[in-house]
Parts: structure tokens; sequence; C-alpha cells
């Protein structure tokens, strides 16, 4: 009788062990194949990276070329958190050069994009390097500022558009801006 209740509680053991394996198995399995559908639909080249970089330089250039270090990280997470916000466009290139037409007339998120004159002016080559460097450090290694984590507006600190957004705070030239709560 004892080596009967013994032989039964092995095969127990052995059924539970085998239907946990089987189970942690299965879920792996389904994490892998998750991870790597999600990986094959955001491949991104490296000519895709250098072109998203290349946007976001030109823009933190002529949104704040020459403002300090966290002038240019800030229009820079503006425009990253837009991306991510999935209302402004569906990466970097498409934020920067987003145009709507209001009352037909073009307007663009990013004012330069819109301004022929602007965009085509030169490029101060030492004011453009470093905006290119803060694009790296914000778009590749993600760096940003606590403060902006939910900016998506920003506008110059001469103008006053009357915006019924809630205000962050500011930063060099420019005043930051968050949705009211539940709004985007």
């Amino acid at each position: 009788m004892e080596k009967s209740l013994k032989i039964i509680s092995y095969v127990i053991g052995l059924f539970a062990v085998v239907y946990l394996v089987a189970n942690l198995t299965t879920a792996k399995f389904n994490n892998l194949k998750q991870a790597n559908s999600l990986y094959s639909q955001d491949v991104v080249t490296i000519k895709t990276r250098e072109q998203q970089l290349e946007c976001l330089a030109i823009n933190i250039y002529r949104e704040a070329g020459y403002e300090p270090f966290e002038g240019k990280v800030a229009v820079a997470q503006v425009t990253m958190n837009r991306v991510a916000a999935g209302k402004f466009g569906k990466d970097v290139c498409g934020v920067v050069y987003q145009k709507n037409v209001i009352m037909d007339k073009v307007v663009c998120q990013f004012s330069w994009a819109c301004d022929h004159v602007h965009k085509n002016r030169p490029i101060n080559r030492e004011a453009y390097n470093e905006s290119y460097r803060v694009a790296k450090k914000v778009l590749l290694e993600n760096f940003r500022l606590d403060i902006l984590k939910d900016a998506l507006y920003y506008h110059a600190t001469y103008v006053n558009p009357r915006w019924p957004l809630e205000k962050i705070g500011v930063i060099g030239q420019h005043i930051f801006y968050k949705p009211k709560e539940g709004k985007i």
C-alpha cells in the first residue's frame, strides 16, 4: 500500500512537472513570437535612421539653433513626444514636415518648414553641428528633460497665441505646453 502511494505521488509529481514545463515553454515561445513580430514591423535601416536624425537636427537648428543646450533638447523632445503621440506624423520626418490645411491655407507645425526663404538660408555649420549632436543624444540615446515628458507644443516667448493648453515651463526663448487633462 505504501509503495502504491509512493508511485502515485511520483506519477502526480511527474505530471505536474511536465504540465508546468509545457506551460512555461509555450509562454516563452509566445513571447518570442510576439517580440519577433514587433521587431520585424519596426525594423529601421541605417538610411532611415540617418534621415530621421537629419530631420531632427534641422528642426533643432531652425527652431533653436542659437539656444543653449537645454533649449535645443527641449525642441527635440517635443518633436519626439509628437512622434510617440502618434497624432502628428508616424516618424520624426513626418512630424517635422507635417502640414495642415486651415481655411484654404497650408500651415506647418514648425513655421520654418513652410517658409521657403528661411528654409533655404545658408546654414551656420557650427550651430548646425551642435544641433546634430543634440539630435543624436535625443534620438539615439533617449536623452530627455523630465519637465517636458508631456510637452507637445511650444512657441517663442515674444508671441502670445493664447492656446488653451497647460503651461509647463520656459526654457531659453520658448514656452512649453501640454494638453489639458484628457485632450491631445
